[in-house]
């Protein structure tokens, strides 16, 4: 049974008590805000997203992230085909998303949270790395999840 206060996301796991909106916009915007400028994924983003759509960009991210670990439902949108668009998109880039994407969560959240959103990204990170693959005709069958502990940060 749970405790008073407690919240369960629609999967049934409990929500850690200190995750809330702030808490995922906060990880949102200090990761993209290092991310646009990064050496190695940041030319990806200033190419995509516009300077104008920027802000679009960030919000519809923090409902993604909000939908993923809170279950609010809020994000309907479908990432896998704007990635599948950037044809220079490779592991490089996977790799230096999520050493950039674990500091910040660590640097953001309590460590039961961080691991969280770590989880969760290596999870999209791996996804898109399959889903890419495939729409490229390579063989998917030897690609090994990244982790974002052991990704390379390549300045």
């Amino acid at each position: 049974m749970n405790e008073p206060g407690q919240r369960l996301h629609l999967s049934g796991r409990l929500i850690p008590q200190q995750l809330d909106e702030a808490m995922v916009a906060a990880v949102v915007d200090d990761f993209y805000a290092k991310a646009r400028i990064d050496p190695v994924i940041g030319p990806i983003f200033v190419r995509v997203i516009p300077d104008a759509e920027w802000r679009a960009h960030l919000d519809a991210i923090a409902d993604f992230w909000s939908s993923m670990l809170l279950g609010t439902r809020r994000y309907a949108g479908r990432p896998m085909p704007k990635h599948l668009a950037i044809a220079d998109l490779a592991d490089v880039h996977f790799e230096r998303w999520l050493a950039l994407f674990r500091e910040t969560a660590e640097t953001v959240c309590p460590p039961e949270i961080a691991a969280l959103f770590v989880d969760r990204a290596e999870r999209i990170a791996q996804s898109f790395r399959l889903g890419i693959a495939f729409q490229r005709g390579e063989d998917t069958t030897g690609i090994e999840p990244l982790r974002a502990g052991q990704a390379r940060a390549r300045d």
